[in-house]
């Protein structure tokens, strides 16, 4: 068992650890009682303790921190106080210190290049201006007919624009309305530019004078007939494989001359094909090459040199054909841009807009030109085989309006366009209107610019309702030996005939009331 330690005394206090240690060290026990002399020498001490004790525990902001914890708060207050700082004079200068971007009485005055004091800077917070809120200014027209002007006027008097522009006047854009009585010329003299362009394309709704007489002369009246007479006497000395369908063939004649010769088992479509052509001459259209009809004899010597060949071709005796005069070198020809998308259309007011001139488009108006024939001339047969056949493929094949129109060829050395293989007008395209009819008249509503003498023809048709009685006559006239070998034009064709040239009529007459010159 260990030694025991002395009882304490009542209300005494426990040794220190320091006085027990040294209690320890000297071998005695128990308390001692303090010296007087020790207790004077003690009291700087325990002073000095205390002072060192407060110092390791501050305040600040009423928390308790060590002496390392205090730099590190008193760096985030400092940063926090700074960023305040720079907020409110970052936002307070701006707006209150440097001038406003608008104002009523300064708007041109430059702003001090010079930094303002510190001083001056506490004076003007003290001096908020009022906020002035810029009014919506509207440009007059004259500013912007002076805007259309700088480019037109730069080149001939840059230093005048450059220095109205900057000129000094109450008002932002004084320098550009002092210009508004130059331009104001140059803007019309630019709209009668425009207009005397239309002018020279068109008469109202139809083509000008300048237009018709640069026209290519197309098939004249004396070709036709002299054609018909080559035909009937000229003798054959080749017929070949060629002209499209399988039993159509080129024929040679003696002296060179080829043609294309169209071979039916129906007469329908040579019907179609030689009435088309007699319609085309009486409404003036040139553009069809000379056409005529012959009859199939083997025995005769015009056929004599070629017998083997029509045997060949499986041409059965006294059937009539169709002979087209061949033409060389013929190139395709394209549907125009006026008339290629759905907005298709070729009214006087799209010439304006198109900036065409005969002068640097002189091709593209001729082409425009015929086409308003050819638009005419192919509702009025109901042909199948051209723009209608383009129109309607386009459902299969978008890009169709951008290839070649069919049946439809370009004399490069005139500029003729050529309206061949009209075999389905008249008879076969009358029999499809219900199916076609959308077509046809979807081209015909897109115009609404005529050849005059085609207009006049129309005219005389519709009042004359004699269309039919017309073309048997000139039919009976022209191919008297053909009579009894061919059919005339039905009646129902004629009648629908008559209503397509009302239909022509009605269309005209409602461009001019549009278009009156």
């Amino acid at each position: 068992m260990g030694e025991e330690s002395p009882p304490r005394a009542a209300g005494s206090r426990p040794p220190s650890r320091p006085a027990a240690a040294a209690a320890a060290a000297t071998g005695t026990v128990g308390p001692q009682p303090p010296r007087r002399e020790e207790a004077r020498t003690d009291a700087p001490r325990r002073a000095h303790a205390c002072v060192t004790a407060a110092m390791h525990k501050l305040e600040v902001l009423g928390v308790r921190v060590a002496p390392t914890r205090t730099a590190q708060a008193l760096c985030v207050i400092a940063a926090g106080v700074a960023f305040v700082l720079g907020t409110v004079l970052g936002v307070l200068i701006p707006l209150y210190v440097l001038p406003p971007l608008y104002s009523e009485t300064d708007a041109g005055v430059t702003p001090p290049t010079a930094a303002p004091s510190a001083a001056g800077l506490l004076t003007a917070l003290g001096r908020r201006p009022p906020l002035v809120t810029p009014r919506p200014t509207e440009l007059p027209v004259e500013l912007v007919d002076s805007i259309s002007y700088l480019g037109a006027a730069v080149s001939e008097d840059s230093e005048s624009v450059l220095s109205s522009l900057v000129s000094t006047e109450s008002s932002p854009v004084a320098g550009l309305q002092r210009t508004s009585a130059r331009p104001a010329v140059v803007v019309n003299a630019s709209v009668e530019e425009e207009e005397s362009d239309v002018a020279e394309l068109t008469d109202g709704i139809f083509w000008s004078d300048a237009v018709e007489a640069a026209l290519p002369r197309g098939v004249a009246s004396g070709e036709v007939t002299e054609w018909r007479a080559f035909c009937r006497r000229a003798a054959l000395i080749k017929v070949e494989e060629g002209c499209g369908r399988m039993q159509n063939r080129l024929l040679t004649f003696e002296n060179g001359t080829q043609s294309c010769c169209r071979y039916r088992q129906n007469f329908d479509q040579i019907q179609g094909e030689i009435f088309s052509f007699l319609l085309s001459r009486e409404l003036g259209i040139r553009n069809l090459p000379p056409t005529s009809l012959l009859l199939v004899q083997p025995a005769e010597r015009q056929w004599s040199a070629v017998r083997a060949q029509l045997s060949l071709a499986q041409w059965a005796e006294q059937r009539p054909v169709v002979l087209t005069r061949f033409r060389e070198n013929l190139t395709p020809a394209f549907i125009p841009e006026q008339l290629r998308g759905t907005d298709r259309r070729l009214h006087p007011a799209d010439l304006r807009l198109s900036g065409l001139n005969m002068e640097q488009n002189r091709d593209t108006v001729l082409e425009l030109a015929q086409w308003s024939d050819l638009i005419l001339f192919d509702y009025l047969t109901a042909n199948l085989d051209r723009i209608v056949n383009n129109l309607y493929n386009q459902q299969w094949n978008p890009s169709m309006m951008d290839s070649p129109a069919h049946n439809l060829a370009r004399d490069p050395s005139t500029g003729l366009l050529m309206f061949l293989d009209n075999e389905s007008g008249l008879l076969h395209g009358y029999r499809l209107l219900d199916k076609y009819e959308p077509y046809h008249r979807t081209m015909l509503d897109a115009t609404c610019v005529f050849r005059r003498d085609t207009v006049e023809a129309i005219r005389r048709l519709h009042r004359a309702g004699d269309v039919g009685t017309a073309l048997r006559r000139i039919f009976r006239e022209t191919h008297p030996e053909l009579v009894d070998f061919l059919p005339t034009l039905p009646e129902k064709s004629i009648k629908i005939l008559k209503k397509r040239i009302d239909n022509v009529h009605e269309v005209i007459e409602r461009c001019e009331r549009t278009y009156a010159s």
